[in-house]
């Protein structure tokens, strides 16, 4: 019995933390279109149906996307906001952290776009998937070294390791995109599932 309630309760934390992602995600996507929706006055225009909060959402962020990187006056807005959110006091440490894991992924500046092999092992001889972040750790006093993202399998986490660069080698006939997910799929997919 104790060993069928030890086996439940892990198996319910494990559900926990695969649905939680996805439900913290669809939570607050469903609140931004239901705030946005409400906004809206329907009372003063009957016609007008319900849900249109989702289409002024999606245009928005898409004018907002288009007028910040086609013209300067718009660069400089958003460029000089993001000024002012990382120098306030408390706002800066999450802005920053939120800006640079969502650049990290996507955008002009893409952070994990270098898939390594990393010998983590000798004996035997073991090579887990990695992104190269830092070729050069010499500012942390630590020459010769790299810094490698390796992502957990079936996760959104992973760890960074710093390691001698002799044990790095690049990835070949995978692109980046290919690379993280054969490393969050656990290995069970190959460029050929691509196609």
């Amino acid at each position: 019995m104790r060993r069928l309630s030890a086996t439940l309760l892990r198996s319910f934390l494990q559900g926990l933390i695969l649905i939680s992602p996805i439900a913290v995600t669809a939570y607050l996507i469903i609140r931004v279109f239901d705030s946005v929706d409400s906004m809206i006055p329907y009372n003063l225009v009957p016609f007008m149906p319900r849900g249109i909060g989702v289409l002024v959402v999606v245009t928005l962020v898409t004018l907002i996307g288009y007028l910040g990187t086609r013209f300067f006056i718009g660069r400089w807005l958003f460029d000089s906001f993001a000024f002012v959110l990382q120098h306030t006091p408390g706002v800066k440490h999450l802005y920053s952290s939120l800006r640079d894991i969502i650049t990290s992924f996507v955008g002009e500046k893409k952070k994990f776009n270098k898939p390594v092999w990393v010998c983590v092992s000798q004996s035997p001889e073991t090579w887990r998937i990695g992104f190269m972040t830092q070729k050069d750790m010499t500012h942390f006093g630590m020459d010769d070294k790299v810094a490698v993202y390796m992502p957990h399998a079936y996760a959104i986490s992973g760890w960074v390791i710093l390691t001698d660069a002799i044990n790095v080698k690049p990835v070949k006939d995978m692109t980046a995109a290919q690379a993280m997910k054969f490393a969050v799929s656990g290995g069970i997919t190959t460029a050929e599932d691509e196609n």
